[in-house]
């Protein structure tokens, strides 16, 4: 690949292809809607709720290929039109510091793609979401939130950038080593102290009050071994009627999250039997295997981006004759494209394992109905696809589909 125009092309082709397969996917997932469901799940929806749910599908994926065709039409718009080239020559208009440059050139891509998709992010709530009664989102909360990801990116993505590009500055092709060693320490910080420092800027968090519900917890964590005081409820339903629950930490930082539309939906014991569902992760092993097996993965890729990211032919390749960071690593990252993919798949199978061994503790120390249940509850309330295409599942699921999760369970 010494020719630019040569890289020009296939990065134009990664990126369509990658459009493509996502097209096809998508087109099989949809073929799946309405179909008849299993014997398992015939007792989820009524029938009434149950073409809603299909509705609610076919509304988002008609969306989907708006969305998605707008994005390809404005990437390739942006490639064609040297809109890398013009991007950088305003940094550079600015600056000479690599790390200003850096910083300015990536701030113009990212705040003005956000911008141009913000009526697509604001149609997908006030209007797809509200139409079937799960927005509960305010305009001044929707805004709010842009707000507050913008000034987040940029101090805490904007700082790890600009001690990437110093590395980079100082010490050349290793600077690899010592980006790992600090994307690592902060996965680190961020995996512990997450709920405790980042998500009170979004949301409310109090401790769940005493009563029985905090017992049941408490007594089931005791029963297994798992003690745990950190119960925090956190007001989800300020966004959206849909349900979750995380576990977040470890050692005395660890603590679990239950949003209250969550215990709003489920009863007390299936609120149980999904915390069992957190502590088997825990038990399992699978935070520490996760955040170690990201780490290694985030090392592999900051090695391979420093055997490109000086490439003269890759900046060319985007308009800009002198090689620099921020334009090779713009090139790497579509070339990369292929790689996350595959490694995507792979962390998907290995997750879809874990939600499995996950499930199974859960049936073990606590029992499988419960469980199965609060599984049926949050899929009618969230009007999920219970159909879903076998390749699209493998492709994008990072949890089994109900109907697996279903017979794992009762098996």
């Amino acid at each position: 690949m010494n020719n630019p125009n040569t890289v020009f092309i296939i990065l134009i082709a990664i990126i369509v292809i990658n459009f493509i397969v996502d097209l096809i996917l998508d087109g099989l997932n949809a073929k799946q809607y309405g179909a008849k469901l299993p014997s398992e799940l015939q007792d989820v929806y009524p029938e009434d709720e149950y073409k809603k749910s299909m509705d609610y599908k076919k509304i988002n994926y008609k969306f989907g290929l708006v969305t998605g065709a707008f994005s390809l039409v404005l990437t390739l718009a942006f490639f064609l039109l040297g809109g890398f080239k013009w991007a950088h020559e305003i940094a550079t208009s600015f600056s000479e510091n690599s790390i200003i440059v850096g910083l300015i050139f990536f701030g113009i891509i990212m705040i003005g793609s956000d911008i141009i998709t913000t009526p697509f992010g604001y149609y997908k709530n006030f209007v797809i979401e509200e139409k079937f009664g799960f927005n509960k989102m305010s305009i001044a909360t929707f805004f709010g939130d842009k707000i507050k990801g913008w000034l987040m990116t940029a101090l805490v993505g904007g700082g790890i950038l600009a001690l990437i590009i110093w590395f980079y500055g100082v010490v050349g092709s290793n600077f690899w080593l010592y980006a790992w060693i600090l994307v690592a320490v902060f996965s680190v910080l961020m995996n512990m102290f997450y709920a405790k420092l980042i998500v009170p800027i979004f949301n409310k968090q109090k401790p769940l009050e005493a009563g029985s519900l905090r017992d049941k917890i408490e007594g089931y964590g005791n029963k297994v071994g798992f003690k745990l005081n950190k119960i925090f409820v956190l007001d989800g339903s300020k966004r959206s009627t849909k349900a979750n629950a995380y576990f977040s930490g470890f050692g005395s930082e660890k603590r679990v999250t239950l949003f209250d539309t969550l215990i709003n939906d489920l009863d007390e014991d299936e609120i149980v039997a999904v915390f069992a569902h957190e502590v088997g992760h825990y038990k399992r092993k699978h935070i520490i295997f996760n955040l170690v097996l990201s780490i290694l993965l985030t090392g592999f890729t900051l090695w391979l981006l420093s055997l490109f990211v000086a490439s003269p032919v890759l900046s060319a390749a985007l308009g800009v004759d002198q090689p620099t960071f921020h334009i090779g690593l713009i090139a790497f990252g579509i070339l990369y494209t292929p790689i996350s993919e595959i490694t995507g798949l792979l962390m998907n199978l290995v997750s879809r394992k874990f939600e499995y061994q996950a499930d199974d503790y859960a049936k073990e120390t606590f029992g499988a109905e419960p469980l199965v249940t609060s599984l049926k509850k949050l899929s009618k309330n969230s009007l999920s696809n219970l159909t879903p295409h076998p390749a699209y599942e493998f492709y994008h699921y990072s949890h089994p589909s109900l109907t697996k999760r279903i017979r794992n369970l009762r098996s």
